[in-house]
């Protein structure tokens, strides 16, 4: 007769071994996260701040160089075919658009030669000197304004204030060029030059007053119109028709889109930098990296000085 023995008791299942705990130096996940959100935002300050850096002095330098090369070249070819701008107004009856090239400024005790932009904005006068579209062209009766940068932008009239008087300055329009004998260098507080009589015109060059990029006021240079006045044509634009932009020391509302939307680009560039460092490498994502950012971060701080006063 066959015994049965009972069936040997279940094995118990085993242990779950202990998760493994990290290696001692290395981050954990939300370390490495916020690590990564660190290094994204020292990319970005550090592409701010090198983009302001460099477009307030090298790069805007030379932005300013091509732009009055590219200007020079145009007004050229507009005096050459006759159609040159003698008011507000195109060849063919429409209104300047800003930045259109409208005069050649020349001081020769300054060896000062600027090509003169319509409109006094911030982002016109990163070109070069501009004219107060509610002023007559220089040259015509009248007082004709032109605005030009302290510092930034080629500095076009850091040396305004070492202008003495009896200086001669030049200015070539569409009607020829008009020669003026500067009369007085004033600041704010200081007396206002005499009214202008019939036919006679007055030509006012405003620059920033004060330290590199610290505006305190404005200084101004007024010029009398040696030589009979040229017609001006009627003005759609009435004097005081400009806004707060336009102003001397205005800011340039309208670059807060721009300035927006250049930021999200160079943060998400830096979060996608800090995640191939990860996954990439070093060397391999800095060299792809960093001419990213630092194109970036000039886009960015290139719309942020529109909003700066446009003197500086």
């Amino acid at each position: 007769m066959t015994v049965l023995s009972p069936p040997p008791p279940a094995a118990a299942p085993p242990a779950p071994s202990p998760a493994p705990e990290p290696a001692a130096g290395r981050p954990g996940r939300a370390e490495r996260s916020g690590l990564a959100f660190a290094g994204a935002a020292l990319c970005v300050l550090a592409s701010l701040l090198i983009g302001f850096a460099a477009n307030l002095t090298v790069v805007g330098h030379l932005q300013h160089a091509r732009d009055q090369e590219t200007a020079h070249d145009e007004l050229r070819r507009q005096l050459a075919l006759g159609i040159a701008p003698v008011g507000q107004r195109t060849y063919e009856g429409e209104l300047l658009d800003p930045g259109a090239p409208v005069a050649l400024l020349r001081i020769p005790v300054l060896g000062l030669t600027e090509v003169v932009a319509e409109g006094t904005t911030s982002g016109v006068l990163m070109s070069g000197p501009g004219h107060r579209r509610d002023t007559p062209l220089p040259g015509q009766s009248g007082t004709s304004v032109i605005m030009g940068r302290q510092w930034g932008y080629g500095s076009p009239f850091n040396d305004l204030n070492q202008l003495p008087a009896g200086t001669e300055i030049r200015v070539t329009t569409g009607q020829g060029t008009a020669r003026y004998e500067v009369t007085a260098v004033r600041r704010e507080g200081d007396p206002l030059p005499p009214a202008l009589k019939e036919g006679e015109g007055r030509l006012t060059l405003i620059t920033a007053e004060g330290g590199p990029y610290t505006p305190s006021g404005t200084l101004r240079v007024d010029a009398t119109l040696r030589g009979e006045a040229r017609p001006a044509p009627p003005r759609p634009l009435a004097l005081g028709w400009i806004d707060d932009s336009e102003q001397a020391l205005g800011g340039e509302g309208d670059a807060w889109l721009p300035v927006f939307l250049w930021s999200q680009a160079l943060l998400l560039a830096a979060l996608l930098t800090m995640t191939a460092h990860r996954a990439w490498g070093r060397w391999q994502t800095w060299i792809v990296g960093v001419p990213v950012l630092a194109a970036l971060g000039l886009a960015v701080s290139g719309a942020a000085t529109r909003l700066l006063p446009n003197l500086i």
